[in-house]
């Protein structure tokens, strides 16, 4: 529970709006990840992100994190919920937090029975907007100067390549408790390869439908890019391997409406929303398949954590045969592509 007069202490001596008038807050969202709280006073409307009580004190480093890239964003043209103050004072709260600017707006994690709101339901030339939305925010995110933000110390890009296959082969030793078929063949495709180039910048590392907000109404507006635990400065380009990895191969097919947790019927095609990405970012596209195995073989050993740790939880079981699937999938696309870098 939040303690609401020590809040509203703490945004008075912020300065923030509102001061005399009662604090009123609302439960968003949250369990053993970060909550959020919808807080209203005044002209505030604001949300709260926080850590439970329960989260390790390295929570507390995340949510500084997350709170320096979206103060970061200010001004730039990247879709983001606006910075308002940040606390790391444990005796107001508990914990580190920070207050964003309330979107208004909708999620496609929120989606009634698979399907998307109106107009995106029945238009498809609408819907095909929706994923242009999205990979713009990703393209827009990788143009921000990050150092003229003083970024600079919040990722290592140098050498980020080179990391990502020891990094994570660490990571699952660490966690492993059944063997994965296809991770030491991805793996070693991925030692012996590399992009054609490198350009640092933002990334998200969790990009995807379930991590952005839309605007109400057509045509789609991306709204604000959200939940930036594993935001850091890297390659872009690894962010689009993340969206495009599970893009239906042929999206006028009915089977694409259950391909996803999001129905991606009538989306445009992987080759659409590459070149949409290649303009927008002015990035070249043409090594999309190094980046499609590492987000296979990431995103494999990401999920592998959670499904280990699942005991009764449905949905983290769940992951066990996905990250099944997404770990085959890196080995044979490494075996069968042709790309030679």
């Amino acid at each position: 529970m939040i303690d609401l007069d020590r809040l509203a202490r703490w945004m008075d001596d912020e300065g923030l709006p509102g001061k005399g008038e009662p604090v009123e807050h609302a439960f968003i969202a949250g369990g053993s990840q970060n909550e959020i709280y919808e807080i209203r006073r005044g002209e505030l409307h604001a949300a709260l992100r926080i850590p439970p009580p329960s989260a390790p004190p390295t929570r507390d480093e995340g949510i500084l994190r997350e709170w320096r890239i979206i103060e970061a964003l200010d001004g730039t043209d990247v879709p983001h919920t606006p910075a308002i103050a940040a606390c790391t004072d444990p005796a107001v709260l508990g914990r580190t937090f920070y207050l964003m600017g309330f979107v208004d707006g909708w999620s496609p994690m929120g989606l009634v029975d698979h399907k998307w709101p109106a107009p995106f339901d029945t238009d498809i030339d609408a819907r095909a907007g929706l994923a242009y939305q999205l990979v713009e925010g990703i393209a827009l995110l990788g143009n921000v100067d990050w150092r003229a933000k003083g970024l600079d110390d919040l990722g290592r890009p140098d050498g980020f390549h080179e990391r990502q296959v020891d990094r994570w082969t660490a990571f699952l030793e660490r966690i492993k408790g059944r063997d994965l078929p296809g991770f030491d063949e991805a793996a070693a495709w991925l030692r012996a390869h590399k992009p054609i180039d490198y350009i640092p910048g933002l990334m998200h590392g969790d990009y995807q439908f379930a991590n952005v907000m839309y605007r109400h109404g057509a045509p789609a507006r991306l709204a604000a890019i959200v939940d930036w635990e594993m935001g850091t400065v890297g390659d872009p380009k690894l962010d689009l391997g993340w969206v495009v990895q599970s893009w239906p191969d042929d999206t006028t097919a009915a089977e694409a409406a259950e391909s996803s947790y999001v129905d991606m019927y009538g989306m445009p095609s992987r080759a659409q929303v590459l070149d949409h990405y290649a303009k927008v970012s002015g990035r070249q596209v043409d090594d999309i398949d190094y980046y499609i195995v590492l987000a296979k073989w990431k995103l494999a050993v990401v999920l592998e954590q959670g499904f280990q740790r699942a005991g009764d939880d449905e949905k983290l079981n769940a992951f066990g045969p996905i990250v099944l699937q997404l770990m085959q999938g890196a080995a044979d696309l490494a075996a069968t592509t042709d790309y030679d870098r």
